[in-house]
């Protein structure tokens, strides 16, 4: 019994923290294709300065991404929500207050989710709305849900900041993506939030290797859309 209730335990984590399955519903963790195009996403906030910041420095490098945002961020500081729509980003839901929706009720599930869609809107959004999992999180009830609600989830191959042996430095972090990338990537980073300013550096740095490698930055739905499946 003790030897069945440990094979239990374990296939629940793997469950919940599995980046290309789900039980129920669409996920996606990367997309074929034979183009050099790779997803760049953001987690989190959105918060003033880190807005201000990451658009300068995706302007820069004439980069396009998909800012997976919390619904209570996005009602603390709408201009932060407007800006990136305006600046051409796409927004997906990851949440109204970053909670795991593991052993949660379908209600707090659906108001979660529903309230972040409504700040997306509120910022002028029109395109799919998407969902990433807060902290990359599910098992039963959540993929229920974004079934039933025809929801996409998306997941990703590419995390340098939780990598494991991967030198946590800007330049460590940036090796890492740039050896590893394969055409069709969605890499996941979380910059919003970066006192530092190490975790942006790490960013400039992975944009220009793989800029130099001949990858195009693509928001997810573009990614999708280019997918010979």
């Amino acid at each position: 019994m003790l030897l069945l209730g440990g094979a239990c335990g374990f296939g629940l984590y793997r469950l919940v923290n599995a980046r290309t399955f789900q039980v129920f519903g669409a996920l996606v963790a990367s997309v074929p294709r034979t183009d050099k195009v790779i997803a760049l996403t953001i987690d989190d906030g959105p918060t003033p300065e880190g807005t201000a910041a990451l658009l300068a420095l995706l302007a820069e490098g004439q980069v396009r991404a998909t800012f997976f945002v919390n619904g209570e961020f996005m009602r603390r500081y709408p201009e932060a929500g407007r800006r990136i729509v305006q600046a051409g980003h796409q927004l997906g839901n990851h949440g109204d207050t970053h909670t795991r929706l593991i052993f949660r009720s379908q209600a707090f599930i659906r108001r979660e989710i529903e309230a972040t869609d409504d700040a997306i809107r509120a910022a002028g959004y029109q395109g799919r709305i998407v969902f990433r999992p807060p902290h990359g999180k599910k098992l039963l009830g959540l993929p229920w849900f974004l079934r039933a609600t025809g929801r996409l989830t998306v997941m990703w191959n590419l995390e340098p900041d939780s990598a494991s042996g991967v030198p946590q430095t800007p330049e460590g972090q940036a090796a890492y993506v740039s050896s590893r990338a394969t055409p069709g990537s969605i890499l996941l980073v979380h910059a919003m939030f970066d006192a530092s300013g190490d975790k942006r550096r790490a960013l400039d740095l992975m944009i220009r290797a793989l800029a130099a490698a001949g990858y195009r930055f693509v928001t997810i739905d573009e990614l999708l859309r280019g997918s010979p499946a």
